[in-house]
């Protein structure tokens, strides 16, 4: 009898030729890391000397800034679906398209017309290219097993402030604010566009109907559970939002000197990335429920040590918060995929992105009125919302997955 050959399904060619997943997770951490530093973070240390150079105060600089973090919550959802169907590899490269588009227009901006251009042209790039695309693009390439790539490139991005802040200074410094930003937009189509072309693989295909109605029986997300992280992530977001703005300023207020408060400040990214690796290794094997809980409990902690202990106890404040913002950084990726599963996750995330996308853009100018009225004692609203979704998390009550029933015997 002739022996019959079997060929080898395209499938598992086309998994063989795929990178090594340290080299996706390197890969996509350091285009991350780009992304981040060329656009969120801009602001921090351009933003003056570009509202100078327009002629306008920098009020109306950050108030456009913003503005363009709200496209985040109106495009998240669509493009999360996009990913879901398509994976993230074209969605991602777009995105440095885009990003360097609105720093050449940035950088080329003669007033607000061209300000408020450029910025709409970030607001879209930053949705299309930072941690919510990303998270799934790792989940629609690696399923359940995507929590320690998520983890991986969060602890590699973690240091996109610490890398983008001095190097955008640099630029100012040495050339100007324009070509900082020319600068910037050339990173992104030299060195995170072919990062992400060329190094993310394209997506598996999707599972067959009948396989993902499966799937479906075996996740059994507890009842409530897309509003309750909904507003987890909302009332956490609210309070990165807030004192990622006015840190300094309320170290300050609550007694510390300004080199004080700055030297704290500057606790707050190794803080993130510690707490990160603690999530990576001890946490690992836990779900990241627990991780999510620790994370809404530390700025509270740090903020009952300052109280305690006044400006002594500052550096300990800026250390907690950071570890709680750098473990809820993961948790945005995690727990709605410990919860639903991959299936849906980009539209899921999507959809729990737009409250707090709302509360990131409000927290700044809510938070700083509160400061200026009531000074050190606006923290209590910070750590009443921590609380807040401390407490929420608790009403995640797990059910069991339906029952399937026996198959009909011949």
């Amino acid at each position: 009898m002739r022996r019959l050959r079997v060929a080898r399904p395209a499938a598992v060619k086309e998994a063989a030729l795929r990178p090594n997943r340290t080299i996706v997770v390197a890969a996509l951490g350091t285009s991350q890391t780009l992304a981040w530093a060329s656009s969120y973070y801009l602001p921090a240390v351009l933003g003056a000397a570009i509202a100078a150079g327009l002629g306008m105060p920098t009020g109306v600089f950050f108030a456009v800034f913003s503005a363009a973090l709200l496209l985040q919550a109106i495009f998240g959802p669509y493009l999360g679906r996009l990913i879901d169907r398509h994976g993230g590899r074209a969605v991602l490269t777009v995105s440095n398209l885009v990003l360097a588009a609105g720093l050449i227009m940035l950088g080329l901006a003669q007033g607000i017309v061209g300000l408020v251009v450029a910025w709409a042209l970030l607001g879209i790039g930053m949705t299309m290219g930072l941690y919510d695309a990303a998270f799934a693009t790792l989940t629609r390439l690696y399923g359940h097993e995507a929590r320690a790539a998520i983890t991986g490139i969060t602890l590699i991005a973690g240091f996109a402030s610490t890398l983008g802040w001095p190097a955008s200074a640099w630029f100012e410094h040495a050339l100007g604010w324009r070509e900082a930003c020319l600068i910037w937009a050339a990173v992104n189509l030299l060195v995170a566009l072919p990062l992400n072309w060329l190094v993310l693989p394209s997506a598996p295909p999707l599972p067959a109907a009948g396989e993902a109605k499966g799937e479906a029986r075996e996740v059994a997300p507890p009842r409530g559970a897309m509003p309750i992280l909904a507003f987890y992530f909302c009332t956490t977001a609210f309070v990165t939002g807030a004192l990622q703005a006015h840190l300094l300023r309320f170290l300050e207020t609550a007694g510390a000197s300004e080199a004080a408060a700055i030297i704290a400040g500057t606790l707050v990214g190794p803080a993130q990335v510690v707490a990160r690796l603690f999530e990576f290794g001890l946490m690992r094997a836990l779900h990241p429920v627990w991780s999510a809980r620790i994370a809404a409990l530390l700025h509270p902690l740090g903020a009952a040590v300052l109280g305690a202990l006044g400006p002594s106890g500052i550096a300990a404040f800026a250390i907690a918060y950071g570890a709680g913002n750098g473990m809820i950084t993961i948790a945005r990726g995690t727990l709605p995929l410990a919860i639903f599963g991959p299936a849906g996750y980009g539209s899921r995330t999507g959809l729990l992105s737009v409250p707090a996308r709302l509360a990131v853009a409000a927290a700044p100018f809510l938070f700083g009125l509160l400061l200026d009225r009531v000074g050190v004692f606006a923290v209590l609203l910070t750590v009443g919302l921590n609380l807040s979704a401390f407490a929420s998390l608790w009403l995640l009550r797990p059910r069991p997955a339906p029952a399937v029933a026996p198959a009909a015997s011949d």
